[in-house]
């Protein structure tokens, strides 16, 4: 059994679990605190983590389930005392050199639209999505982070894609 060093996780995953923190909570903030959470619970079990046995999966996963707990408390303390929400951060494309600026502006509305309906899933498949399509992961590893079988993960892209299809069809550029 290979351990990997923190510093080592961090060198070789840091990017995607940040990346991956981004696209589920929307937020900077939020992200940059969940990614610090996901790594100091990695510290404290870091003897478990072994370097030949996906830790990106498990760093992951580690991730998913401080997501999940925060969404609950969360939640809890809505139904007790309702707070005001702010919006996500509007991600813009930068232009390339070889787009015109109206093509540029379409691409990022879509993708502001893509961005929004996404945001707007259930977590229950907001969560597949993102690993999914985001982190480009497997069925399998996407079952293994969320801890579900993989025809759930498999029922839950198809119904996300029915969900953001039916969204997303007005928006859909000819």
């Amino acid at each position: 059994m290979g351990i990997c060093s923190i510093n080592e996780l961090i060198e070789l995953y840091g990017k995607d679990i940040y990346s991956f923190c981004r696209r589920i909570t929307y937020s900077e903030f939020d992200a940059e605190e969940l990614y610090q959470d996901t790594f100091l619970k990695a510290v404290e079990v870091h003897n478990r983590i072994d370097k030949n046995n996906n830790p990106k999966s498990f760093l992951l996963s580690v991730a998913v389930s401080l997501w999940k707990n925060k969404q609950r408390k969360f939640a809890r303390r809505e139904r007790i005392a309702p707070t005001n929400s702010i919006d996500a951060e509007d991600n813009i494309t930068e232009p390339s050199h070889l787009e015109t600026p109206e093509a540029v502006m379409l691409k990022n509305e879509l993708e502001q639209k893509v961005n929004h309906a996404v945001s707007e899933l259930d977590e229950k498949f907001r969560i597949p999505v993102v690993l999914y399509y985001s982190s480009q992961m497997s069925i399998d590893e996407i079952a293994e982070v969320i801890k579900c079988p993989k025809g759930t993960v498999k029922s839950r892209l198809f119904k996300a894609r029915e969900i953001l299809k039916e969204k997303l069809e007005v928006y859909t550029i000819d």
